[in-house]
């Protein structure tokens, strides 16, 4: 599938710029302050306390969102609960802050040099995040299947298809990693779709008004072949996440 032009979203003037500023210095002032009032419990429990603050963090900053940007969230469909491998549409931090606000014991496949973010990369391993180099290809995907399969960690787990963060109405490949898992862990795949990059892009100040929304949909049966499993991932992907852009798009000022 070749990459094509995104949909872009309304243009923002000065006022939502300035109303985002004031909530990217809030959120990332919030982390630092949290990150180092929590290190002592996690130090204590690590994933347990881990799970705490992340979910904590997520409670403020999420209604921070509101109050400062107008920005509202919602969540469709059953939320997984206990052992479950995720494949969701990656758009926006926003996507990744409001599924571990909704699910219980959250962890990603993310790529390796986020691991040196200050405060989210130490958070991340605590989580049991499974950090891979996107770089290397095959040599990654072994790893990722390694680290997946043998450290036992409990959870829902969750990967990017794509790979990385793809605009609202851009097209890019599905990568094998989720095939791959799919056939080892040999469970089903439950779904997810979003449109949370119209209201908070990439590199982007302004935060939009509106209404994100992740979708979890229908499970993708274990037993497949990884190309019929695929087909699944990426049809019913693509199509709930075109079907939420429009909707946002409709609403979006």
């Amino acid at each position: 599938m070749t990459r094509e032009e995104p949909t872009r979203p309304p243009k923002t003037g000065l006022a939502p710029r300035l109303r985002g500023l004031v909530f990217v210095i809030f959120m990332y002032a919030l982390m630092a302050v949290m990150g180092l009032l929590c290190a002592p419990a996690v130090l204590i429990a690590p994933r347990k306390a881990a799970i705490w603050s992340c979910r904590t963090y997520c409670r403020i900053v999420l209604p921070a969102a509101r109050l400062i940007c107008g920005l509202r969230w919602e969540v469709r469909g059953e939320i997984p609960r206990g052992e479950a491998l995720i494949a969701c549409k990656h758009q926006s931090f926003l996507d990744i802050i409001i599924l571990v606000r909704v699910l219980e014991a959250p962890r990603f496949v993310m790529k390796r040099s986020l691991l040196w973010a200050p405060v989210l990369g130490w958070y991340a391993r605590k989580l049991g995040c499974v950090a891979v180099d996107r770089g290397a290809k095959g040599a990654a995907v072994r790893h990722m299947l390694r680290e997946t399969s043998s450290d036992g960690t409990p959870g829902q787990l969750i990967i990017y298809p794509q790979g990385t963060r793809v605009q609202p109405g851009a097209k890019a490949p599905y990568k094998v990693g989720v095939a791959a898992l799919y056939d080892t862990l040999e469970t089903p795949i439950t779904l997810a779709a979003t449109n949370a990059g119209v209201f908070w892009g990439r590199a982007e100040i302004a935060r939009r008004p509106g209404l994100a929304v992740v979708e979890f949909l229908d499970r993708v049966p274990a037993g497949l072949t990884r190309s019929q499993a695929m087909a699944q991932v990426e049809g019913e992907i693509e199509a709930a996440s075109d079907r939420l852009l429009a909707e946002a798009m409709g609403r979006a000022l």
